[in-house]
């Protein structure tokens, strides 16, 4: 009886802990804008209403940098905290304004997305669900748009949320709206008061379908990772790479008196540069004749070489790693540049993307005045083996 009565109650604590942790901490969607003079503002806000009328999912509302730095803001968007391109791949779900330029997004969240060649190459938005809005003068090429806004995200494997005829029930008919079957827009030169109130209800409506979608895919994540570990199920580092479309190159041979790797108390110690097909990749000084956008590339590159040396001290099996350690970032920079840390995202990022738990790493990041045959980058690496 003691022995059935045992049993009953490991079963029941057991399944209290997996519901418990099925019910993970809530879903974060971020509300990500452009807006100058407050339309598009106004709209966000009403979508973060609508994300956060969903049980257990929290609103953030940021704006991408300007391009121009004199440009005169509303005084309520200026308030705003500026989200940087790396932190997307953070949120549960995603939620874009901007207004209609040309019957296209404005230039400076364009801008803001050609900084994301490190994300679309570690998949670090796939899957993620997305919604676009818009604040448009007299509404011409809303539509489009928004249409242009999905080619972006579909590049990047979201999952995109649209309107449908949501709100449609309830909408004002005797004047113009900005409804499409796409995303929430406001005819911010239209007569009355903009965005309207039937603009506003259908934003919040878009907002809480986007919290609908994020919180559903989030918990499906949840479930699965429960499975995951109460199966106790080995992550297969090859298949990561190969489901991630990440191919290693050779590693690169010592060209002194040195060795590519040493172990010393299972610790395996790298160097390597941005070394590409015998060449060295965007050579050069980060901040004067190498952009940013050369020196995220570069600095994958580098971890894609540090890894592949870090294959041959496994023996070839990368499933030996217990753990990423240390990694640091040497960067060839003016002397007045300081966005080294951004730059080091992208040998994080992948880190992260091949060992999963075991790639959280401690990280330095430091500017130097030169770095051996012109790299732009240098990474130091510290892994633990089995």
């Amino acid at each position: 009886m003691k022995k059935q009565l045992l049993v009953l109650l490991i079963a029941i604590f057991i399944g209290f802990s997996v519901n418990a942790q099925t019910k993970s901490s809530e879903t974060n969607v971020l509300v990500l804008i452009y807006s100058q003079n407050g339309g598009t503002y106004k709209m966000a806000k009403a979508i973060a209403d609508g994300i956060q009328e969903y049980p257990n999912t929290k609103a953030t509302l940021k704006r991408v940098p300007s391009i121009n730095s004199k440009e005169k803001l509303n005084a309520d968007v200026e308030k705003l905290p500026v989200a940087t391109i790396e932190e997307l791949a953070n949120y549960d779900g995603i939620a874009f304004g901007s207004p209609v330029h040309f019957a296209n997004i404005s230039a400076d969240m364009n801008y803001f997305f050609s900084q994301s060649i490190p994300l679309w190459t570690s998949r670090a938005l796939e899957g993620k669900p997305a919604t676009v809005f818009m604040s448009a003068g007299s509404g011409v090429g809303k539509e489009a748009a928004i249409l242009s806004f999905w080619n972006i995200l579909a590049s990047h494997g979201m999952v995109i949320v649209p309107t449908g005829i949501m709100g449609t029930a309830t909408l004002d008919k005797t004047v113009p709206q900005g409804n499409t079957p796409f995303g929430a827009t406001s005819l911010a030169g239209s007569t009355g008061t903009r965005p309207s109130q039937s603009e506003l209800n259908l934003a919040k409506e878009q907002g809480k379908a986007l919290a609908r979608v994020a919180s559903g895919l989030k918990n499906t994540e949840n479930i699965k990772s429960v499975k995951t570990a109460s199966a106790e199920t080995k992550i297969d580092i090859n298949k990561t790479l190969k489901d991630n479309n990440i191919v290693l190159p050779e590693a690169p041979k010592p060209v002194g008196n040195y060795v590519p790797f040493t172990i010393s108390d299972h610790k395996v110690y790298i160097n390597q540069v941005a070394l590409k097909d015998g060449k060295i990749l965007n050579p050069g000084k980060v901040g004067a004749t190498v952009t940013e956008d050369q020196a995220k590339e570069a600095t994958y590159q580098t971890m894609l070489n540090v890894i592949a040396v870090l294959k041959e001290a496994c023996g070839g099996d990368l499933n030996k790693v217990k753990q990423c350690v240390q990694l640091t970032g040497y960067f060839n920079t003016t002397p007045e540049y300081t966005q080294h840390a951004a730059i080091m995202n992208s040998a994080s990022n992948l880190t992260a993307l091949v060992f999963g738990e075991k790639g959280k790493h401690a990280r330095a990041t430091i500017g130097a005045v030169s770095l051996p045959i012109n790299s732009a980058v240098e990474i130091q690496a510290i892994f633990e083996i089995e």
